[in-house]
């Protein structure tokens, strides 16, 4: 499948994803949603762990970019039995990484909230989260390689479809063991933490039924028993491991946003974790349109159309731009009316409380849909490590600018959040200048 820089290829593969790179940001809304109906503690201390699982999430999602890169080289090459091979590297990869990560969970989790957290319920609530989620790594991770191959190849209808039972089983579950249905005792946040995991092992076998039985795998070979090269998985980490390393760092900075918050009160997490989701709804076009800027930029370079990257990376930017305030000022304007069937109560307090803070998450989108696409858009050209110290020089700067505004200066919700705008604008200029001074034509994988 050849490629084209039209509005129309792009949205063809972008919008797929838009839905699958977003699935764990899904899931945690859903928790967040139902755990909203059930106490604040508990909706507060779903807020924070959430973020940290989104941290869990992201290193297997990582990894699956760097696979997702190669891959679409390669086909762009038109060696799809290289392909074929990148994905079971990948998959290998991903496994052996799912079991340090949950054996991480499992014995580390208590030690590190106590690093962060000093509400003693809040804490109590976070580990009884994340030990029962910790078992859908495995099933995370591996679905991530199945992902990052059918984005490779640009045939990503799939994604949809596995997206949605995902989505379905993870609220029909939700529903059932944190209110407690057909017998199932209540069971509050970890039941959030049981049904999410299982939601991803039934949308995982769906994944993998497809994918044996596809029949047009075979010209990649991915089902043969061909013992894969180590220098295969080698590669797959080096380009893999610069942008496991960028979302742990800007993952980890909102953690850290979020403890800090956390520290100011109780009212005061609930504020931000409601915008937080607000914040994930919205943005769901720019994780897909982040996800294929990387296929379509390696694919292009694989074709020899370096002088199309910059020009297809300005128009998905601008798309995802569109579609984003699309949703984004009118939930604003009217959050009464769009957040009341998830989060609504009696009163709407914590929504009202919310509103005068809309128009600066407008702003952030706005500027988040340029610079997540053009950070995504250079990644995909193979400098995983350029954009890894851009993304770490704007960390160093997001968290002290957060500990300042917040622990020292205590200015308030809406400073605090105005972080996110000059972090974003930030990433956007100077991956913009780095494009076009063409540095980038010397990368050769």
């Amino acid at each position: 499948m050849r490629l084209k820089t039209s509005y129309r290829q792009i949205l063809s593969i972008s919008v797929p994803i838009m839905l699958g790179s977003a699935a764990q940001n899904i899931i945690v809304l859903s928790d967040n949603v139902f755990l909203y109906h059930v106490s604040e503690t508990d909706f507060a201390a779903v807020g924070l762990v959430g973020v940290f699982y989104l941290i869990i999430a992201s290193i297997g999602y990582g990894f699956s970019r760097g696979g997702q890169i190669l891959i679409a080289r390669r086909h762009g090459e038109e060696d799809f039995k290289a392909a074929g091979n990148y994905f079971k590297a990948l998959v290998l990869f991903e496994l052996g990484l799912a079991v340090i990560l949950f054996l991480f969970l499992m014995f580390g989790s208590e030690w590190f909230f106590a690093l962060f957290i000093e509400n003693e319920d809040i804490y109590k609530k976070c580990l009884e989260y994340i030990y029962p989620r910790s078992f859908g790594v495995f099933f995370s991770y591996v679905g991530c390689s199945f992902v990052a191959f059918y984005t490779g190849i640009a045939r990503t209808k799939i994604i949809v479809y596995d997206t949605l039972i995902l989505i379905v089983v993870n609220i029909f579950l939700n529903y059932i063991f944190i209110f407690g249905h057909f017998g199932i005792e209540p069971m509050g946040i970890a039941g959030a933490g049981w049904a999410s995991t299982l939601a991803e092992v039934v949308a995982f076998l769906a994944f993998l039924a497809y994918v044996i039985f596809d029949k047009a795998n075979k010209a990649y070979g991915i089902t043969n028993t061909q013992l894969i090269k180590l220098k295969l998985i080698r590669q797959t980490f080096d380009i893999s491991a610069p942008i496991v390393w960028q979302s742990i760092i800007g993952l980890g900075s909102w953690f850290i946003f979020f403890t800090f918050i956390e520290n100011m009160g109780s009212r005061e997490l609930e504020i931000s974790n409601l915008l937080r989701n607000i914040y994930l709804i919205l943005s769901i076009p720019c994780w897909g349109y982040s996800a294929g800027i990387n296929t379509l930029v390696s694919n292009f370079i694989g074709n020899r159309k370096r002088q199309a990257v910059l020009p297809i990376i300005w128009k998905t930017a601008k798309m995802n731009l569109w579609n984003t305030l699309l949703f984004a000022v009118p939930v604003a304007a009217f959050p009464e009316f769009f957040l009341y069937p998830l989060f609504g109560s009696a009163d709407m307090s914590l929504v009202n409380e919310a509103k005068h803070l809309m128009p600066i998450l407008v702003l952030i989108l706005s500027i988040f849909s340029f610079g997540s696409i053009f950070i995504n858009g250079l990644t995909g050209t193979g400098h995983t490590k350029t954009a890894l110290w851009i993304q770490s020089i704007f960390v160093a700067f997001y968290i002290i600018y957060s500990y300042i505004i917040i622990k020292v200066l205590d200015l308030g919700l809406a400073w605090a959040w105005s972080v996110e705008i000059f972090y974003w604008l930030g990433i956007f200029l100077v991956c913009f200048w780095y494009l076009k001074s063409k540095k980038w034509h010397l990368r050769r994988f």
